[in-house]
């Protein structure tokens, strides 16, 4: 259920909020009303829209419509993305959290050295103890 609502959000936000702002800099463009008439219908064409086609029973290739789908479908697929991307941030830093250090840092030299070296193998320092 919440899959569909945020749908038909998205779908509201392509055809009423994004492609009326890309239409008005294409010249005033309805991507809904480009379309090919295959077979003109009871009534002869030209056609000023996409339902005044449909109701005269043209066949038409609707590309306006295909055009909104894709960015419809670019929209959930990049929030999909996130959502992913961020279960896959939160499983990585709990999976960190549970891993006990296996290196230490050298007090001397600042390199990185297995957490039970007694002697640094960069600068061979004598290290405390096992755990410093």
């Amino acid at each position: 259920m919440l899959g569909s609502a945020f749908g038909a959000i998205v779908k509201s936000l392509v055809s009423d909020i994004i492609m009326p702002p890309i239409g008005l800099l294409l010249g005033n463009v309805d991507f809904t009303n480009i379309f090919l008439v295959l077979r003109e219908g009871t009534t002869p064409g030209p056609y000023p829209s996409l339902e005044a086609a449909r109701q005269a029973g043209a066949v038409t290739v609707n590309l306006g419509v295909f055009i909104n789908t894709i960015v419809y479908f670019l929209i959930i697929a990049f929030s999909i993305f996130l959502v992913v991307k961020g279960i896959n941030n939160m499983k990585r830093k709990e999976e960190a959290k549970a891993e006990p250090p296996k290196t230490k840092t050298c007090p001397y030299c600042f390199m990185e050295i297995p957490i039970k070296a007694t002697r640094c193998p960069h600068c061979t320092a004598q290290l405390e103890a096992a755990g410093a």
